[in-house]
């Protein structure tokens, strides 16, 4: 899963786990109706390294500013989840495609729910919209994508499953300060280590903040002086998704994303998002939008190749890629909020026929590209901007479409020449 920690997503799929422990909590109530599911027996000697764990952290969390009661009363609650670090090292065997991927992102059902909740919430996506000047649909589509519109917050809590990680995970370093964020939202007051919930990595909340972004972008909307993410009223976790993406760098009135028909002999080489060009520019070699709007400036990405759909990404879809760093799921955000605001789906085919590499043929990719000449590091299966570089170099070599599109074809040439 490709995903920046400064604001984790967790998929809902992920089992919920997470417990009380017979441990005396705060009196800081969110009016939540999700219910924690116990934690599973660890070994005594896990259980004993964990708690050994927490007493030695004490001092760093204090020097971070964690007040030693709060400290004390918070980690109560650490029992070693054996399933967390189960879920921390599993590696997927394989990824959907892509058009998969987006069928799910912006489904009918997903799209209706959106639509019926838009409706019920316009007042509170209009007074949202108006102070940080980020589209409502945006807004609805991260709260779509993230825990589908809320159904899916996460059940663990999240004391227990970052302490866990800090201790005995592979990034322990990384969840050590997720704690120590979280320890600082405890202490000043917006919940309690029993509500706290949220995903088994530590995202909470409708929109899925991890706790050192909660502390940077989450907002107080209702103003009853809690930024209050995890009860069963959205109103904070929507206004505090329009906040990070107002501070990513969010235009108002600017499309994310742009759907456009590429002419006849396009030189695929120039796609990717870092290569922005004028929307005259584009327009000027025959780029036009499905949909006949002017082009603003972006780059264009073509997700499933030469033989998919391509648009045109704005800085917008940047900043909605600053809240989960993946081309897909950027363009599932934006493909879902034209939809909730009435827009058509994709007009584009994707080359579903061909089917899609698996995570096995994917780091088959990566090793003979290797073995070429083309470094793109470990092969691990996730065909990030490296191995797309080192794709189109190879395409333009062998005198094919440079489109970075790993693909069956690919995978063909790469092994009658390695």
């Amino acid at each position: 899963m490709s995903r920046s920690f400064t604001r984790m997503t967790i998929s809902a799929a992920v089992v919920s786990i997470l417990a009380a422990c017979g441990a005396p909590v705060g009196s800081v109530s969110t009016g939540s109706s999700v219910t924690p599911a116990p934690i599973p027996a660890a070994s005594p000697a896990s259980e004993a390294g964990l708690q050994a764990w927490v007493k030695s952290f004490r001092p760093r969390a204090i020097a971070s500013g964690v007040r030693p009661e709060v400290y004390d009363n918070a980690m109560r609650f650490a029992r070693y989840n054996p399933d967390v670090i189960r879920l921390d090292r599993k590696q997927a065997e394989f990824s959907r495609p892509v058009w998969e991927y987006l069928d799910s992102a912006a489904s009918d059902s997903r799209t209706s729910k959106g639509r019926a909740l838009a409706g019920n919430l316009s007042g509170t996506l209009g007074r949202i919209e108006a102070r940080y000047g980020v589209d409502r649909n945006i807004v609805m589509a991260v709260w779509g994508m993230e825990s589908n519109f809320g159904a899916n917050r996460g059940k663990m809590q999240i004391i227990p499953s970052l302490a866990t990680l800090a201790y005995d995970g592979r990034r322990g370093e990384m969840f050590a300060k997720q704690l120590v964020a979280a320890l600082q939202i405890i202490q000043a007051g917006d919940t309690d280590p029993q509500h706290m919930l949220g995903s088994w990595a530590g995202a909470m909340g409708h929109t899925q903040f991890m706790p050192t972004s909660y502390l940077s972008y989450a907002v107080d909307f209702t103003g009853d002086g809690k930024r209050d993410i995890w009860s069963d009223d959205p109103t904070d976790s929507l206004a505090s998704t329009a906040a990070y993406l107002k501070r990513s760098g969010w235009v108002t009135g600017l499309p994310a994303v742009v759907e456009v028909r590429l002419p006849g002999g396009f030189n695929y080489g120039q796609t990717g998002r870092g290569n922005v060009k004028s929307g005259a520019t584009w327009a000027a070699q025959g780029v036009r939008a499905v949909d006949g709007r002017s082009l603003p400036s972006g780059g264009i990405i073509a997700p499933a190749g030469a033989k998919g759909p391509a648009f045109l990404v704005t800085r917008n879809f940047m900043a909605i890629r600053a809240y989960n760093a993946s081309d897909n799921y950027a363009l599932g955000v934006a493909m879902l909020a034209n939809r909730i605001g009435g827009g058509p789906g994709i007009v584009g085919s994707f080359p579903r026929e061909a089917g899609a590499l698996t995570h096995n043929q994917k780091e088959e990719v990566q090793r003979r590209l290797n073995r070429l000449g083309y470094n793109v590091g470990e092969p691990d299966g996730a065909i990030g901007e490296k191995t797309m570089a080192a794709i189109k170099a190879f395409q333009q070599r062998i005198g094919v479409s440079p489109d970075g599109y790993a693909n069956a074809d690919l995978l063909k040439q790469l092994q009658a020449r390695s």
